[in-house]
């Protein structure tokens, strides 16, 4: 077989995006040719196309969804026929194309073409709950868009519809033609009978098939009798194709991949796989197959603080559209120009990231209420007139006073709905010794791997220590140590008096732990026998069980409500030493914020193991740094930490530099606007000044990505 050999640049690979028409399928040659995209820290892959990786994809667990036509779908049926894994789709009905697209132009413009669409979507649960209201979106090209919104809120509900995987449902979904999904769910549909290298070789099958053909047709050109021009026409499309994405050395471009998102090595079972490494696996995968648009529910969910980060500045590099699902504030803040939040079955849009929706929500909840105040003052001028005037000799001012009121009861403005504050306080407990934890030369590992090395530290009462660092650096072993579970190699690891020092340990995946056959409300009972019944449903209400949740079976419950009771479950129990490793793993943003302040209040000693940044800043008083064998002590919070280590600093004053330009790019000068531009924020400010419209208004495109 005919072989290539092509020079790569260690930095950078071929993807297909920019310059091709979207709206129809573009010849190979565009379609392959002409996409580019710069890739940080030595990732590779190559573009993908056919049905073969799709039908690969699909014995695994659906890797990718092609799409096309508006499908219309309606409640109790399966919706449209399927191929491939993906939902049958046609053409662009309704949506003028923009054309062939000039490369960087239409994503910095976000042009106006819908490329992905929900309309009047409703879903139902099995129970008769509805758990998404009449919700219209629409996705246009460029966007990087933040979903947000408490457990078992419909976020992945609303991923799985997108991503055509749930299609019972009511209204209409609309991608766009040779559009190319990839999604990431929650927890990655792996094979756990094959290797981490099988499992990712399915993103790229594809353009080892086009390699295998290129070959054939060499072999087939010896033949005498073979027809030389029509093999020499597909091996000249062939090699253009994968010329163009680098195919030659698609082994080194898998390898490089692998290295540079630290994935186990490649003849590793992932049956023995821990989360955050099928996770890795997961998303090196989709990479690879280098979809046209990325929908991630929880891309960060196990991964460390070294993966995360390196995750942001590759996502960034990317021109895909994209929906995010996640809980990692820094992270939508660093990667988000749109978010949408999802409350009570409902969606609202707001320009910007995590920072930006925070004070828009705060400023338009505040401006909401002005407006609903007036509105109840002007039905109430109304009834009174109605009241005074029926009857007598100004019975016409009456019937007016009736038809106004009409109007507005027609067309009412909604009362904002404002989460009640979630405030909680760890049981007190006795004075813990002075000294909560001593390690004296500590030297310790697994098999030829050692973690640490001669190492000492002592943690005192009352400090809040953040450990940090890579996964499998130690940082939960070090935790186990301390309260002698396992037994080090050499050097001494313990707490202090047992007897004056009440620990509480909340490990890693503690939510996997519950009896899935007990209730909620039971589950805390069996946890703190000694606590009131009615304290324990106040608890449960702080963390969003309302009454209905109290007998319901752990097994119902969604992964983020399983976190919720486990955390409920570890607070009930008085101690004055917390130790928690990665608490926040599948916490909703409220969640966590109440696990903050509760933690900042907390009069006890804390050392947490975490990779949320913004949970390190929140809560840390002192940060240990895992890296390499070597525990660093930074005396300070996690800003300190920031500012003594070079490394970690400099990343960090780079990503904060970038979510600052993301947020410039969200104000639009006057000067720069167009006619439309302004009248349009003419309209709103008057709408604004004037006390706003009802909701027939507002609902109409109140859920437009836009």
């Amino acid at each position: 077989p005919v072989s290539r050999h092509i020079s790569c640049n260690m930095a950078t690979f071929c993807t297909p995006i920019v310059g091709f028409a979207v709206g129809a399928r573009a010849p190979t040659r565009t379609r392959v040719a002409s996409r580019s995209l710069s890739l940080r820290g030595s990732l590779a892959g190559t573009a993908l196309a056919g049905t073969a990786s799709r039908q690969q994809a699909n014995r695994r667990g659906s890797l990718c969804v092609v799409a096309g036509k508006k499908d219309k779908r309606k409640a109790g049926g399966g919706g449209a026929k399927t191929a491939g894994g993906g939902a049958k789709t046609g053409g662009n009905q309704g949506h003028k194309s923009p054309g062939k697209v000039k490369e960087g132009s239409a994503y910095q413009t976000e042009t106006r073409k819908i490329i992905l669409s929900l309309s009047k979507v409703r879903k139902v649960t099995p129970t008769g709950k509805e758990l998404i209201k009449n919700i219209n979106l629409g996705m246009y090209l460029g966007a990087k868009i933040g979903i947000l919104g408490a457990n078992g809120a419909g976020k992945s509900t609303l991923m799985k519809i997108l991503a055509g995987v749930d299609k019972e449902f009511d209204g209409e979904i609309y991608l766009d033609d040779g559009i190319k999904v990839g999604y990431l769910p929650q927890e990655p549909p792996l094979d756990d009978g094959e290797t981490v290298m099988e499992n990712i070789e399915v993103g790229v099958a594809a353009v080892k098939k086009d390699v295998d053909e290129y070959n054939q047709i060499a072999m087939d050109m010896t033949d005498p009798d073979c027809d030389m021009d029509k093999l020499m026409a597909r091996m000249d499309a062939l090699q253009t194709k994968l010329d163009a994405t680098n195919a030659w050395e698609i082994d080194r471009t898998v390898e490089r991949a692998m290295d540079a998102l630290r994935c186990p090595p490649g003849d590793a079972l992932v049956k023995n796989l821990s989360g955050g490494e099928r996770r890795r696996v997961a998303i090196c995968r989709l990479l690879l197959a280098q979809p046209d648009i990325l929908l991630l529910d929880e891309p960060t969910n196990h991964l460390d603080l070294d993966a995360i980060q390196w995750l942001e500045e590759y996502l960034k590099t990317l021109e895909v559209p994209m929906v995010i699902v996640s809980h990692d504030r820094e992270f939508l803040d660093q990667l988000c120009t749109k978010t949408v939040e999802v409350e009570r079955g409902r969606a609202t849009t707001y320009k910007g990231n995590y920072t930006d929706y925070q004070r828009q929500k705060v400023s338009g909840s505040a401006q909401q209420m002005v407006q609903y105040e007036k509105y109840m003052k002007e039905v109430t001028r109304q009834r009174e007139m109605i009241r005074r005037l029926s009857g007598g000799g100004q019975s016409g001012r009456a019937n007016a006073a009736a038809k106004e009121l009409e109007r507005l009861l027609d067309d009412p403005v909604e009362k904002p709905w404002v989460e009640k504050e979630r405030r909680f306080r760890f049981p007190d407990a006795p004075r813990s010794t002075q000294i909560v934890a001593r390690v004296e030369n500590l030297t310790h590992g697994y098999d030829e791997k050692t973690l640490f090395k001669n190492t000492s530290l002592q943690i005192d009462r009352g400090e809040r220590v953040a450990m940090i660092g890579p996964n499998g650096c130690g940082k939960s072993t070090m935790m186990r140590l301390m309260q002698q579970k396992e037994k080090p190699r050499a050097g001494t690891a313990m707490m202090g008096d047992s007897d004056k020092c009440k620990v509480n340990y909340f490990y890693q995946n503690q939510a996997e732990g519950l009896d899935t056959e007990k209730g909620v409300l039971q589950t805390l009972v069996e946890a703190a026998p000694d606590e009131g019944l009615n304290d324990l449903k106040a608890l449960l209400g702080r963390m969003k069980f309302s009454t209905s949740f109290h007998n319901k079976p752990v097994k119902f419950l969604s992964g983020g409500e399983k976190a919720r009771l486990a955390l409920a479950k570890f607070m009930v129990t008085p101690a004055n030493v917390l130790l928690l490793d990665e608490p926040t793993n599948h916490l909703d943003i409220p969640s966590k914020e109440m696990l903050e302040e509760a933690l900042q209040s907390f009069e006890g000693t804390v050392i947490a193991i975490s990779h949320d940044r913004y949970f390190l800043r929140q809560i840390a008083t002192r940060v240990l740094n895992f890296d390499n064998g070597v525990v660093s002590d930074y005396m300070g919070d996690y800003s300190y930490f920031l500012e003594k280590n070079e490394k970690a600093g400099a990343r960090d004053a780079r990503l904060q530099k970038a979510a600052k330009e993301v947020e410039k790019t969200q104000v639009k000068a006057k000067s720069k606007m167009s006619k439309a531009e302004k009248a349009k924020l003419k309209k709103e400010k008057a709408k604004a000044f004037g006390g706003g419209s009802g909701q027939k208004k507002a609902n109409k495109n109140a859920g437009r990505w836009n």
